[in-house]
């Protein structure tokens, strides 16, 4: 990639014809990524298995909160999920870039159904403690930054490069969907059965995107010929995002959302039984009315991301939640504080999706396992920060404080590059996708 290669989150908007408008709200645009039999197969596997997934991080933050009534270790123990990213994702990368996909991911599906049963079993036999919780975070995140990278980049071989924005917002949408059921029954779980039964549960969910995994058609491809080390072939992918001022202004921005905004989801228990006062069943739902907004917002993209622009739905996606969370911080009322949570779902999927859509149509193909590597890295990089200052934060100024001033400082972010890029003299007008 050259480095002066017009950036797509931040390029100006270019009109277009309004046939082409029309089209995009059609059933078939917004869904033309399930013609392709593997995407379908692998979609509804990991659709079940995220529910499952959404059920254990529901129970999970529950749990820690009960167990200690900490604020400070919800931050520790999402951080330890996401810590091994900082060392291993590139890696991870680099394994998604040189050998077969599918293979990684059955084997981190295989490795994480473990965890989850190991967590069902520790609270059946009433043995679990924290550092139990936080051993098992650690394990969850090594496998995490095997498994991101080879997902990510998984998807193109699923579809085709004309349908990845498509299939990305499809993948967004059962992310999203997941998060609506999931916590959802998570709640009734833990109020009539226990928390242990949504462990089970999650390791039991596992199966399903297994066995899509082993259903797929896929063409065999001979490996690349390595004429490098290993650690030469990982710091390329560095050296490669280096030279991309579009990749840099992308990992920056996403680097301070995810410290200071997504932490914004560490506090919820907290929140939901100190400041609305919820039980189990409240929290659920608290958390299902975050995945309906951000479902939405999954599926305007798949229907609607080929047409506008990215900077469009990137930046008033992100606006938008920074205005919402603000919201959400100054009430003390539940149905309020589930319509903001709500809008600010939509607005953070726009923001990401966009994001992760710009990020690999704009990398070679050898690349983007690598680059996908420090995606995750990035992501491993943030949210234990972000997780660790909005649970210290919170403990000495409260979690409205930290809320609106994490809100703020994306603002700020997203103002700073959004002007950057317009002084930017090699900036061209330029457009992500073509439609039909």
């Amino acid at each position: 990639m050259e480095p002066d290669e017009p950036d797509p989150l931040t390029t100006p908007l270019r009109p277009r014809a309004a046939p082409a408008v029309l089209r995009s709200f059609s059933i078939r645009n917004t869904f033309r990524a399930f013609s392709y039999r593997n995407y379908r197969i692998f979609y509804f596997g990991q659709l079940i298995s995220l529910i499952g997934s959404w059920m254990t991080t529901t129970a999970e933050g529950w749990l820690v909160y009960q167990l200690t009534g900490s604020k400070a270790l919800l931050g520790i123990v999402v951080a330890a999920a996401t810590a091994p990213m900082l060392i291993l994702s590139t890696v991870g990368g680099w394994l998604a870039d040189n050998y077969p996909k599918r293979s990684i991911l059955v084997c981190t599906q295989l490795g994480s159904m473990c965890v989850a049963l190991t967590l069902a079993f520790l609270v059946w036999q009433e043995w679990i403690t924290t550092w139990h919780l936080i051993t098992l975070a650690l394990v969850s995140g090594v496998i995490m930054a095997f498994d991101m990278p080879a997902r990510q980049a998984f998807v193109i071989e699923l579809t085709s490069k004309r349908d990845l924005v498509n299939a990305i917002s499809l993948n967004s949408a059962a992310f999203n969907g997941a998060r609506i059921i999931g916590p959802s029954v998570a709640g009734v779980l833990m109020a009539k059965l226990g928390i242990a039964m949504c462990f089970f549960v999650d390791g039991i969910s596992f199966i399903a995107v297994i066995a899509g995994l082993l259903m797929l058609r896929i063409v065999p491809v001979d490996a690349p010929r390595r004429t490098a080390s290993v650690l030469s072939e990982t710091l390329s992918g560095f050296r490669y995002v280096l030279q991309s001022p579009l990749l840099l202004r992308v990992f920056g921005l996403f680097a301070v959302v995810g410290i200071f905004g997504w932490s914004y989801s560490v506090l919820m228990p907290a929140i939901a039984r100190d400041t609305l006062h919820l039980d189990e069943e409240g929290y659920g739902l608290l958390l299902g009315a975050n995945g309906v907004g951000a479902l939405c917002g999954a599926l305007i993209i798949a229907a609607t991301g080929h047409v506008f622009s990215p900077r469009r739905l990137a930046f008033s996606g992100l606006w938008l939640f920074c205005v919402m969370i603000i919201g959400f911080a100054l009430t003390s009322t539940f149905w309020l504080a589930c319509l903001y949570l709500a809008v600010s779902g939509l607005g953070l999927i726009l923001f990401f999706s966009s994001a992760n859509s710009a990020v690999q149509l704009s990398v070679r193909d050898e690349m983007r396992g690598r680059v996908m590597g420090i995606w995750a890295l990035v992501f491993g990089g943030v949210v234990p920060l972000g997780s660790l200052q909005a649970g210290a934060m919170a403990q000495y100024f409260g979690a409205t404080a930290t809320l609106i001033i994490g809100a703020i400082i994306c603002t700020f972010a997203a103002v700073v590059t959004l002007n950057y890029a317009r002084r930017d003299p090699n900036q061209a007008p330029a457009y992500l996708g073509t439609g039909d």
